[in-house]
């Protein structure tokens, strides 16, 4: 019996991989949204020390996130429904640093890989729920708090 090998094409291996070989800017717009890992973090409310400029992440999560998923209900209309709501694309690649330390956008713009769980790598979408990374078992949404604005008492420290 002969069993043929089929190789990928040098373009197919590349693009499997762009990640590697492109920065943010030059993606297509079906590249960069594979980055995202599903993790919803980017969706917690956050505050910021007006003193420090330190960054605090809270429990409470946007109204637009399906909390099982952790991907946005209305993404293509989040920034008209949500005005604090940032399209990554619009910034700068300087401005990531309030993106957590696991996010592929951040990780990607700061020189660093992709960690093993990434669904690029695992192939695998739910891969962030499965390593503790999604906000799934944690987040609550905005409407199950009582007054916004005691975002305060939902401050949350990463275990990074």
């Amino acid at each position: 019996m002969i069993v043929q090998l089929q190789l990928q094409p040098v373009n197919e291996q590349r693009r499997m991989s762009f990640w590697k070989t492109k920065k943010l800017s030059e993606m297509t717009a079906e590249e960069w949204e594979s980055l995202c890992d599903n993790c919803g973090q980017c969706c917690l409310h956050k505050l910021e020390d007006e003193d420090t400029g330190d960054l605090y992440f809270t429990s409470v999560a946007c109204k637009l996130i399906d909390l099982e998923t952790c991907r946005c209900t209305r993404y293509s209309e989040r920034t008209q429904l949500v005005p604090e709501c940032l399209d990554l694309k619009q910034h700068s690649f300087t401005e990531y640093n309030w993106l957590p330390a696991s996010c592929a956008y951040r990780l990607l713009n700061d020189g660093k890989e992709l960690p093993p769980w990434h669904p690029l790598l695992s192939g695998d979408s739910k891969s962030a729920q499965n390593a503790g990374v999604s906000i799934s078992s944690y987040a609550i949404k905005e409407s199950e708090v009582d007054d916004i604005e005691d975002l305060e008492d939902y401050i949350i420290e990463w275990l990074e």
